[in-house]
């Protein structure tokens, strides 16, 4: 993968963040073989307006002089209800947190069970597995929906993805892919779930033919569209890549053939998947992108927030870069215009296949990255 790229490295068919791998497990284990992604950090709950008491009577004066009159009492107030904010989703399977298990006694655990663990991030689907894809989709969804929160998951499995690089893999052809994002569809249920639909799926697709790069876009427009047939309630965003990589204009023409001005597909764009660029420099770049791709006011844009503490290396180095940090923590509530959440869509720590195989975690970058 080029160096400006967003990064996504694979084992095998998978790639970092938790992972919901198959294996030939049985269609009802959603058990990762990678890795999870890690807890929420519940926000604060949002008080409610205690009721106004009403304001007492005057005491009578006990001298001849007229009583003033009686100041009218305030009625009481209905408390008002006001909804807590959604909480994203943290799957109980990851790496990071079988690691911080297996290791009670390291001096590091604190700052990465603190400080990456007990952070929510994105659930990926990286192996070509129709038989249980559904399953497993459903394992997560339905278990954030019991705990009234957001999950996030990431489906990626188009063809020729990676353009042959570290994430090779995928489903054999368009045809096989469609299907796998049926049954995908199937397991999304019927809360809300946001969608990071095919990282570096549209951002890097120079590798492609014209014909081939016009079939993958139509294949990512119809799966925005099942998604949000089968969930109403599914966000879903596409990819961006980031603001070093392709031009505006570029960038804008892409998302258009591949469905993101759509409200039938698309709720938006996502940037910095795997990559280290500040938020500073991905917020304004989504609002160019998203102003140029046209659409509907509704459409927003998430950005990776998991590595980009320090920004990207000025080199481009891009496989496990020293001096990186975590950025902000996810959250739905950005507080910026335009700007729906900032996700962990890469799990921190897990390699870029430097510091160790491609998307197994280590612990030592994990601590560099959080300390």
């Amino acid at each position: 993968m080029v160096a400006a790229a967003s990064v996504v490295v694979a084992v095998g068919s998978a790639t970092g963040m938790m992972s919901a791998l198959d294996g030939n497990r049985p269609s009802d284990d959603a058990k990762p073989l990678v890795t999870s992604s890690p807890s929420l950090q519940p926000l604060p709950a949002v008080p409610t307006p205690s009721r106004m008491s009403a304001s007492p009577s005057p005491v009578s004066s006990a001298s001849p002089s007229p009583k003033p009159a009686p100041k009218p009492s305030r009625s009481k107030k209905k408390p008002v209800t006001v909804a807590a904010p959604a909480l994203l989703y943290r799957h109980p399977d990851s790496q990071v947190l079988d690691w911080v298990a297996a290791h009670p006694g390291d001096s590091r655990r604190d700052v990465i069970e603190s400080r990456i663990a007990d952070r929510p991030a994105a659930v990926w689907f990286a192996d070509f597995t129709p038989a249980t894809i559904t399953a497993r989709v459903r394992a997560v969804t339905s278990a954030a929906a019991a705990q009234g929160q957001v999950p996030v998951v990431v489906p990626y499995a188009i063809p020729q993805r990676d353009c042959g690089g570290a994430s090779e893999g995928g489903a054999p052809d368009l045809a096989a892919y469609d299907g796998w994002i049926d049954k995908f569809a199937a397991g999304l249920g019927s809360g809300e779930v946001i969608v990071i639909l095919e990282p570096d799926s549209i951002a890097q697709s120079d590798c492609l033919t014209e014909g081939q790069q016009a079939d993958r876009f139509a294949s990512l427009a119809r799966a925005g569209r099942v998604f949000k047939a089968t969930n109403p309630k599914a966000r879903v965003y596409y990819d961006a890549g980031h603001s070093d990589w392709n031009p505006v204009d570029k960038q804008a023409s892409l998302l258009d053939q591949a469905g993101a001005a759509s409200p039938a597909s698309s709720d938006g764009i996502f940037t910095n998947v795997s990559n280290f660029h500040r938020t500073s420099d991905e917020i304004p770049y989504a609002r160019h992108v998203l102003s140029a791709l046209g659409g509907p006011a509704s459409l927003g844009a998430v950005v990776d927030t998991s590595r980009n503490g320090n920004g990207a290396p000025a080199d481009g180095e891009w496989c496990d870069p020293a001096g990186r940090k975590i950025g902000q923590a996810p959250t739905l509530n950005t507080g910026e215009a335009g700007i729906d959440a900032y996700l962990w869509v890469k799990l921190p720590g897990e390699s870029d296949g430097c510091k160790g195989t491609p998307g197994t975690f280590s612990a030592e970058y994990a601590y560099e990255l959080a300390r």
